[in-house]
């Protein structure tokens, strides 16, 4: 995995809900865990743009409601400094789906990309309209 040079505040918590901005049949997902981060005793572990999280579905398609899946974060609202001096956020909380090789498992994301998911994963940019 390809580390990014931007620094990415953690503001997603576990027990928060992001929407769902790919095709696979999720509208709703609850944040459970968080992969690659250890916790330390009565901290909440958090996440931030390009992190993988396990979720649980809260709503969509019936034949996805109550599983447990993996997902990136593709957007969050709390702002983040790029390299060169540009402050990026966005409007809404999203993820989108992947399986375990972080393939997406949607075909096409509604919503726009940050740029440092771009990096980290090529494959789940290539489905979105738009990078930003």
């Amino acid at each position: 995995m390809k580390a990014l040079a931007t620094n990415i505040p953690k503001s997603i918590p576990i027990g928060c809900r992001l929407a769902c901005d790919d095709n696979s049949g999720a509208k709703i997902v609850q944040v459970i865990g968080v992969l690659g981060r250890q916790g330390v005793h009565t901290r909440v572990l958090s996440a931030g743009v390009g992190d993988i999280v396990i979720v649980a579905v809260k709503k969509g398609n019936p034949k996805m409601k109550k599983k447990v899946e993996r997902a990136v974060i593709i957007r969050q609202k709390k702002e983040m400094r790029r390299v060169n001096g540009i402050r990026v956020s966005f409007e809404d909380n999203a993820c989108a789906l992947v399986d375990d090789q972080y393939l997406p498992k949607g075909t096409e994301i509604k919503g726009a990309v940050c740029r440092e998911v771009a990096e980290r994963y090529p494959k789940v940019a290539g489905i979105a309209p738009i990078v930003i």
